[in-house]
């Protein structure tokens, strides 16, 4: 009988647990659950004998999967997979998938949340500004780009999008306007939302001259990774823009100096917040179950995110 391990450091809702157990059951495979684990050696010990894991947020390092010799797949309920180790997964023969799209309403929700926020001065008693007629430029268009996208149309917010991947044809007929480069996005709008993952060519890629090129009053919403942002270039051009407001679901490295130097001008959640809802958590959780029952009655790869 195949075992299927859920390790999660901040655990899934008891919600979402309720209906991973019996889909997993109901297959004929062994479920474990490893909570609120405290050491890498906890986490060791449970996946000496898995077959398969899901996680969310948990490091899968090349210990752990030296740890793991009977593990075929490895599934982060999320859509970020930087938590897994790419290489090391491939060396060792496991396939590595990810959940996209099951939190990504929770984020386009938060991005809109957020910039309400921040327009009406964190609700303080002073007058802010309206988003009805802005301009929103959504910096990747996918999953949670749509949902940004969807959900600024009924705020009345004119929207952009600039992604190299998907086809202009798919971005206007969606009702976006389809600009030709990442600097023409970043120079017509009043917000941008970012979409971007990590990767070796995006990291630091958001940097002072591209955020100097957006109107004065420009909004920057990253709900992406904070590694994409150039730090100690966004610190010089608040400096050198006061105009200039950045939102972030997850604080930054320079967060203190931001803080020190930029009153009213920001807004961090305590923790990355964008797939943090019930729904969310159940959706993600319940498709990585899917996926790995998928990936051994069937050899189904959709999702793999290694080579």
């Amino acid at each position: 009988m195949k075992k299927i391990l859920v390790a999660t450091e901040k655990p899934f809702a008891k919600a979402a647990i309720d209906q991973i157990r019996p889909i997993v059951e109901a297959a004929g495979y062994e479920f474990a659950l490893l909570e609120k684990y405290t050491e890498t050696a906890q986490l060791l010990d449970a996946v000496k004998d898995a077959n398969a894991l899901i996680v969310r947020s948990d490091l899968v390092t090349r210990e752990v999967l030296e740890a793991a010799p009977e593990l075929k797949i490895v599934v982060r309920a999320g859509a970020g997979y930087d938590n897994l180790d790419l290489a090391a997964c491939t060396e060792k023969g496991v396939v590595a998938m990810n959940t996209p799209g099951q939190n990504a309403n929770a984020v386009g929700e938060l991005v809109l949340g957020m910039m309400v926020f921040m327009a009406r001065n964190g609700y303080n008693g002073t007058a802010g500004t309206e988003l009805r007629g802005k301009k929103l430029g959504i910096h990747a268009y996918g999953n949670v780009g749509h949902y940004v996208a969807e959900i600024a149309k009924g705020f009345g917010m004119e929207l952009y999008a600039f992604d190299p991947f998907v086809a202009k044809e798919k971005i206007e007929a969606a009702g976006l306007k389809a600009v030709d480069s990442v600097e023409e996005l970043y120079s017509t709008c009043d917000y941008v939302s970012l979409h971007i993952p990590a990767t070796e060519q995006t990291k630091k890629s958001i940097n002072y001259d591209l955020l100097n090129k957006m109107p004065k009053g420009g909004t920057l919403v990253n709900t992406a990774r904070k590694e994409v942002i150039h730090e100690e270039e966004l610190v010089k051009l608040m400096a050198d823009r006061p105009d200039f407001t950045y939102i972030s679901d997850i604080a930054p490295d320079c967060k203190a100096d931001i803080e020190a130097k930029f009153e009213s001008r920001f807004f961090f959640t305590p923790k990355k917040m964008g797939a943090q809802t019930a729904e969310a958590n159940v959706n993600a959780g319940v498709a990585a179950a899917k996926q790995i029952i998928g990936f051994f009655e069937n050899g189904d790869e959709t999702f793999k995110v290694n080579k």
